[in-house]
């Protein structure tokens, strides 16, 4: 099992990001968390993941403008897997 999954949605028109990366993360198992690419900040989406249960790194991106690392609240496993990716201790950035 891949522990991350990416997600390019850095191409597609709204609310296609949105969409995508909501059933993305919906599928989450423990321990694996989605790295998603896009062009632009999704602000809406932060509200969405605090309310449901996620937590969420932000960082400038490698291969596009914006890297979002999200994850299951309390999924130590995956918060530690985000962490060794970005360097960052946080558990968020919000």
């Amino acid at each position: 099992m891949e522990q991350e999954l990416i997600l390019d949605v850095s191409h597609l028109p709204p609310p296609e990001p949105l969409e995508r990366v909501l059933a993305a993360i919906d599928k989450l198992a423990a321990g694996q968390y989605v790295r998603m690419l896009h062009h632009r900040e999704p602000f809406p989406l932060y509200a969405i993941l605090e309310d449901t249960g996620y937590d969420f790194r932000i960082r400038e991106g490698q291969e596009t403008n914006y890297e979002i690392f999200i994850w299951r609240r309390n999924d130590t496993a995956a918060a530690a897997a985000v962490q060794s990716v970005t360097g960052s201790r946080d558990d968020t950035s919000t």
